[in-house]
């Protein structure tokens, strides 16, 4: 449950991102894209809208803790199943029979 909590946590900062480029790309259109050098301009990170600045960073933020909530929850999902396995086999040795032993 705790990597599937995770996996939807990271697919919905991955939809604000993908709008968020949107809004960046609708907001900054107007910006001319070559120089008087014929080079290619860009529109600094730190010279952006703060509003945009910061639903970039509070998604991006999102993503990496939903990232992380998904993997280590799958990882602990797996170690749970492990030492559940181990104990079936312990259980299994148990139960074994002084006949099936002899073969």
């Amino acid at each position: 449950m705790r990597a599937l909590c995770g996996a939807i946590i990271a697919a919905g900062a991955m939809l604000g991102l993908g709008l968020t480029a949107l809004g960046m790309g609708t907001r900054y259109s107007g910006v001319k894209l070559f120089d008087k050098d014929g080079d290619l301009t860009w529109v600094p990170f730190h010279k952006m809208d703060t509003p945009l600045m910061f639903i970039l960073v509070l998604l991006s933020l999102v993503l990496v803790i939903g990232l992380g909530i998904a993997f280590f929850g799958l990882a602990y999902h797996h170690h749970r199943r492990w030492h559940e396995h181990q104990s079936f086999l312990a259980e299994h040795e148990e139960k074994k029979t002084s006949r099936s032993r002899a073969k």
